[in-house]
């Protein structure tokens, strides 16, 4: 049974843009469009054309291939605070060129969880302490 789209919420009425070569329909989730080919090339033209921003959810690497070819312009960091010592497992910025973050905005929600966002800004050179 589908929902109507009047019925959907969250990311299921959201409009979806997935860059993949593999993909077919159906989809998976409704209001998505499937692109394919160069990533960069296709953000670019995404940037260039949208008339709204372009977010990412939740790929590491889909982050660091646009931000080592200077796409990303707002940087989300969301801090939840949890101590994962003993059942934490990868550094997830393991691979990413160097960047220095400014801070544009900051939230909180719940009095626990931060939203930082900044603007970054490619190092060429390790920031000295």
């Amino acid at each position: 049974m589908t929902k109507s789209p009047k019925s959907l919420t969250g990311l299921a009425a959201a409009d979806k843009v997935v860059i993949s070569s593999t993909l077919r329909q159906p989809y998976a989730w409704p209001n998505t469009t499937v692109l394919s080919g160069d990533l960069v090339e296709v953000v670019s033209e995404l940037k260039r054309t949208a008339t709204k921003p372009i977010r990412t959810l939740g790929s590491v690497s889909l982050c660091r291939s646009l931000m080592d070819a200077g796409l990303v312009d707002r940087f989300r960091v969301v801090i939840f605070p949890v101590i994962t010592g003993r059942t934490g497992t990868d550094r997830i910025y393991d691979g990413y060129s160097d960047f220095a973050l400014d801070l544009v905005e900051s939230r909180v929600f719940d009095n626990r969880t931060q939203l930082l966002e900044y603007v970054p800004r490619r190092l060429d050179a390790p920031l000295k302490r």
